[in-house]
């Protein structure tokens, strides 16, 4: 059974390969690093939190340039750490963004209030970097934990990020809240723990039992050097950004965050209001976004119930995720979930995964219900943009295609698809030069599979 209807997928895969293949295009300009968070290490202000699922501001640039987007707002419903934001404002665009994790609108609103610091503010920060106060008290806050992050740091790690929790008490609220920023910028590099997709990894030396193989991360960094290097940064970065009234013939444009997930946020958006979206939602790949950044969830007082809200607020992408009345949610939806229902490829793999569960060969049983939540959800943002952009708006995304139990699912090809039905003409889908392998697991039951990764460019009817 599962041979022929892998057959079938294929099939039907390759008739929508097809229809599309006047707009596959592969773009050399179009690098890995380009298109991730890679080009943005050395870039100041956008350096400063290590934000692996970001795209690059390079990127939104490039973006901005070859489309002729020259007029905001711009939308992003997935602003993650507000790489679209912050790039679109410096190109004199007004732009909005919804974002749902605390940790990215800890970020944005951390650059913002950057934005208005003194030479005075800057200069404590220079000086916590140099003097150091956290080593010269007692004094300690505890720093909150979830099940998931207990045992995260060397005891004396531990006790000294208790000490700087307490010393920041003696400074006003914004220049408090960078030096928080700082704290949960190091988090990860002087703990125990690596971020790896869908969950953190543990170092054998927390004493924490995870898989055969011990593993090692390599060089704990010392808590007080972590945070003077990231401090550094800060106030670098800070000192070269020129205020916008230097350049009053293209002054900065607005920033607005609106806080919560996209499927509630999205329908309360004036209708054409916005000239284009950019944007890279979570992939359809398990990764739990709560999981990896759990260490910054907890010290942004975020408790075991909100986690789990959290959790399943986000875009259904991990097997954790319970299914979404989407009718219930918003009547208005009926017509994008008919556009996942009458999608052949899309149901033709959900045919064969749930197959696969009820004979008990899948790995993880959520993963049917998962693929079926991200695509029916996704339509239903597809829809809200089509509506909120302007006439001939254009939406942008980033995304990659994904591999479940043998079978490929080009998520460029079914979301465009979708897009056709619910206002957008297909333009482009711009394709990377080098694809991404699939897992160690999939090769070695079901063969290599270059997978595509790939930016959509729809503009609406």
């Amino acid at each position: 059974m599962n041979l022929r209807e892998l057959a079938r997928i294929n099939a039907v895969d390759a008739d929508l390969n097809r229809r599309f293949s006047k707009r596959l295009e592969v773009q050399p300009s179009l690098t890995r690093q380009l298109v991730s968070f890679q080009a943005n290490k050395e870039r100041a202000a956008y350096r400063w939190y290590k934000y692996k699922e970001a795209f690059s501001a390079a990127l939104v640039e490039h973006l901005l340039c070859t489309q002729g987007i020259v007029e905001g707002p711009i939308l992003d419903p997935f602003a993650g750490m507000g790489t679209t934001l912050f790039s679109a404002s410096s190109q004199g665009l007004n732009a909005d963004g919804i974002e749902l994790l605390p940790i990215g609108q800890q970020i944005i609103r951390t650059r913002l209030s950057l934005q208005d610091f003194e030479e005075t503010d800057l200069a404590i920060l220079t000086g916590w970097k140099n003097g150091q106060p956290w080593n010269h008290t007692s004094w300690r806050i505890p720093l909150p934990s979830l099940r998931i992050t207990q045992g995260a740091y060397p005891v004396d790690t531990l006790a000294v990020i208790e000490r700087y929790l307490s010393a920041i008490q003696s400074e006003d609220l914004n220049v408090q809240g960078v030096l928080r920023f700082a704290l949960l910028c190091v988090l990860e590099s002087v703990s125990y723990t690596r971020k790896d997709g869908q969950y953190l990894r543990w170092d054998h030396r927390s004493g924490r039992r995870q898989g055969a193989k011990p593993f090692n991360k390599g060089r704990v960094v010392p808590f007080d050097e972590a945070i003077a290097k990231k401090l550094s940064e800060i106030t670098d970065d800070s000192c070269k950004q020129a205020p916008a009234d230097l350049f009053p013939d293209n002054p900065a444009g607005r920033i607005k965050l609106l806080t919560g997930s996209c499927l509630d946020l999205l329908p309360t958006l004036a209708a054409g209001s916005y000239s284009a979206i950019i944007t890279s939602p979570p992939y359809c790949n398990r990764y739990d976004y709560t999981r990896t950044y759990a260490l910054e969830l907890a010290l942004l007082e975020i408790g075991e119930r909100q986690l789990v809200d959290l959790r399943q607020q986000m875009l259904s992408c991990t097997v954790e995720n319970r299914a979404k009345d989407l009718l219930a949610m918003n009547p208005n939806w009926k017509r994008a979930v008919e556009a996942a229902n009458s999608q052949d490829l899309l149901q033709t793999i959900l045919t064969y995964l749930e197959g696969l569960k009820q004979s008990g060969e899948l790995n993880n049983t959520g993963i049917p219900r998962m693929v079926r939540g991200y695509f029916y959800e996704m339509a239903c943002i597809i829809a809200e943009s089509a509506r909120v952009l302007k006439p001939r708006g254009l939406l942008l995304m980033v995304n990659d295609n994904v591999r479940y139990a043998g079978a490929s699912v080009s998520v460029d090809l079914i979301l465009s698809d979708m897009a056709e039905k619910l206002g957008f003409a297909v333009e482009k889908i711009l394709e990377l030069p080098t694809g991404k392998g699939n897992s160690s697991q999939q090769m070695g039951a079901h063969g290599r599979d270059r997978l595509r990764k790939c930016i959509y460019i729809w503009r609406k009817n």
